[in-house]
């Protein structure tokens, strides 16, 4: 039998394909939370620009976790700024690199390039949920930079600190395969940063959209 798997095979890879949605996160109590899909298959616009900004500065190759359609990677290299897209999704691997971009189909808590030694990650689109286990991202996104290196995160507007299970749901109703996911408003972020070696650097808004710069924390023993 052939398993589908979140992400991959399901309405989010075709949503991906298309640049077109609706496509929503639906929980198992029936909530829908509608996913940006068009602005994710459109060109760095608005907020983007305030991290790509930050990711400049520091001089240094960048890696985007769940880099999706790809458009951040995109943006980076035409500042000059090296940079790699990894995500599971196999279309999303696609489009990016048919924006010229390199990525790699591969799950962050895969083995990944220069581990250690990237000047900045990216969270960025809801990806601190990744994995619906927030400490066991944000302990490997920490293993990736380096000591010196930044991880730049996306968090919610409102101060929630949700873990579910959920499905991405596209057009005409089309489900696919449960999966667990979490979503953070900037405190539960910083604690739970804390809590994997991380301090905050910085904090900001743009566009209708909030982030956090996070460093290592000196002596925490990562690397």
């Amino acid at each position: 039998m052939t398993r589908t798997a979140a992400w991959a095979d399901d309405p989010f890879a075709e949503a991906v394909r298309t640049g077109r949605g609706p496509l929503w996160l639906r929980g198992e109590d029936g909530s829908r939370l509608r996913l940006d899909i068009e602005r994710w298959c459109a060109p760095a616009a608005g907020a983007d620009h305030s991290l790509l900004l930050r990711c400049a500065h520091l001089a240094a190759p960048v890696v985007d976790v769940g880099c999706g359609p790809g458009r951040l990677v995109a943006a980076l290299l035409a500042l000059g700024v090296p940079a790699l897209g990894i995500d599971i999704t196999g279309a999303a691997v696609a489009r990016t690199v048919g924006l010229g971009g390199p990525a790699l189909r591969r799950s962050v808590f895969d083995r990944l390039p220069a581990e250690g030694r990237w000047g900045g990650a990216l969270l960025a689109d809801g990806n601190l949920g990744i994995g619906g286990d927030p400490d066991a991202l944000l302990r490997r996104t920490a293993e990736l930079i380096a000591p010196d290196g930044l991880l730049l995160v996306e968090v919610e507007r409102d101060e929630v600190e949700q873990l579910a299970t959920v499905r991405v749901e596209g057009p005409n109703g089309r489900l696919g395969p449960s999966f667990p996911w979490a979503r953070l408003g900037t405190t539960a972020t910083l604690r739970r940063a804390a809590s994997a070696g991380l301090v905050e650097a910085e904090r900001w808004a743009s566009h209708g959209r909030r982030f956090v710069a996070l460093r290592r924390r000196p002596g925490s023993g990562l690397g």
